[in-house]
This record gives structure tokens, sequence and C-alpha cells, in this order.
């Protein structure tokens, strides 16, 4: 899959919201529920495969076997991939890409953050020199223009917004898709950088790791170049939650009867067992009911 779909997400006048997937049946079910792109977050791979914190458990081979699992599901709609720190160098970044593109992710994104153990800084509160950072975007524009990419910078909360902008317009020079200044919660900011940066695609995120997220409305993103906000592990974490209550309900009554659940015959559909057994019925039915 190319990378088409999601570019022409980034050019359209509306905000496109992107919730987290993270094995076929979850990504089924976005695809039911009519979502335009998905994301695969190294958390939640690190999580469900793992059983480990996001600390650099998982590589980007990890995250590419996941995604092959995860492609056919979702029918077409593109897929966007957390790339870390592109697990290296500009080279690096590129074998990165390139195992992305032949599991079928449409785009990934790179961040300019020192990862735990690497240099002595804690996670998030340090970023590699920019130099290097627009290197690994330009080698992956290059090279694997078959991937989007979306360009990460971790600046601000370190080294403030002017630094932000700076490096967003270096990794925007540097081929970059679009540009996601993570951490900025003040909408005055994000108008300022689009200001300096006009044309240039923005994304952000809504994820529980970082909470209180001012609630802006997507007109409001909008005006300000938004176009992408991911919803990393909003959906895992309503799974997990959801589990926990059916065990203790199991634990404490013998039964799940006073927890709601899919029913079979929607579950049975999702994951295809009507197509296994007729070849002629749909992957998963438009009016599925969850």
């Amino acid at each position: 899959m190319t990378a088409s779909a999601l570019r022409a997400l980034l050019t359209l006048d509306r905000v496109t919201h992107v919730p987290g997937v993270w094995d076929p049946v979850t990504a089924a079910l976005a695809v039911a529920a009519g979502h335009r792109a998905v994301h695969l977050s190294g958390a939640a791979v690190s999580a469900t495969m793992l059983g480990r914190p996001d600390l650099g458990f998982v590589h980007a081979t990890q995250i590419a076997d996941r995604a092959t699992t995860l492609v056919p599901a979702l029918r077409g709609t593109p897929l966007l991939a957390d790339a870390d720190i592109g697990y290296g160098n500009p080279a690096h970044a590129v074998w990165t890409g390139l195992a992305y593109s032949r599991a079928g992710i449409s785009g990934l994104h790179l961040e300019d953050r020192v990862r735990p153990g690497r240099g002595g800084h804690p996670a998030g509160k340090e970023v590699i020199e920019i130099g290097l950072a627009a290197a690994k975007v330009k080698a992956l524009a290059e090279q694997v223009p078959e991937i989007a990419v979306i360009a990460r910078t971790d600046a601000y909360a370190v080294k403030g917004l002017g630094e932000t902008i700076v490096r967003c317009g270096a990794y925007a020079e540097a081929g970059a898709d679009a540009v996601f200044p993570e951490g900025v919660r003040d909408l005055d900011d994000l108008a300022a950088i689009h200001a300096a940066l006009p044309g240039v695609p923005m994304v952000v995120d809504r994820s529980e790791a970082t909470p209180d997220h001012p609630a802006w409305t997507d007109a409001e993103l909008l005006a300000v170049g938004v176009r992408l906000v991911l919803h990393p592990v909003a959906a895992l974490l309503a799974a997990m939650r959801a589990a926990s209550v059916t065990y203790r309900a199991i634990g404490e009554s013998g039964a799940a009867d006073a927890v709601e659940r899919m029913p079979w015959a929607a579950f049975t559909a999702l994951v295809g067992q009507d197509e296994a057994l007729d070849p002629d019925a749909g992957y998963v039915p438009g009016t599925l009911q969850t």
C-alpha cells in the first residue's frame, strides 16, 4: 500500500481522528466504525505482545510483524505506525521505512527525543541534534517515498516554542509530509507554528499518557493547521478496563452475565467466520452491531 491515502488526509480541509489498533480484531472494529485511518503505537505493541512498558523493548521488526497481521483487516484503510527515533542513524531509519512499507504500513512518525538508555537522559527530557534528526527525515523521504513521513519533535517541553518552530521547519524542509509538535498545550502556540510554516500540515495527539489535554474543537484545530489527531491507546485502555471488569465478575459471581459484551454472532462475523464458511460473504458486514 502506498502513502497516497494518508497524504490525501493531510491535504483535506478537515480534522481526521486516528484511533489506535493493535490486532486484526481491533483493526476491523475501527474500519466498521468508519475511521479513515488508524494508528499502531509502540506502547500498544509492547504491552500486548511482550507485556512490557514503552521503554525501548520493541523494535521496528516487531512493529512490522504486528502490522502484517492487521493490515488485511483494514481493507485499504491507511495505517500510521510509530517508528520511535528510527532505531538508529539515517541508514537505520531507511531500513525501518522499508520494513514498514513491506508490511503494508502507509506512514510513520519519527521522533527526535532521546530514548531511555541512550545518552544517559530520561525519556522525553532531551532531544537529539537537529542535524541528525533532519537527516533521518531526509533519508526516509528520498529513499522510501512510498511511506508518508510525519516528523515529531519533543523540543517544546525542554527548549520551548522557538526551538520547536525551528525544528518543525527543518523537518518540513527535509521532506516530512507533516510535523508533530508533541507536548504543545496552548492553542496560540500551535497557531504560531502554523503561521511560521504555512502549508505544512500538523499532527497532534490525545494520549492518556499525557493527561489534561485541552478540550479543543475540531474547528479550532483546523484553523491552526492540524489535520490529524492521534488517539493511540484510548481503545486499548478501554479494552483492558472491560476485561478487568469481566474477570472480576466471573471471580465474584461465577458468571459474566452482568457485563455488557459483544454478541457472539457479531464476533464471528468480525473475525471472518462467515467468509471462511461462505467465500461470498463479506469480511465485516456493513451493519455490524458492536
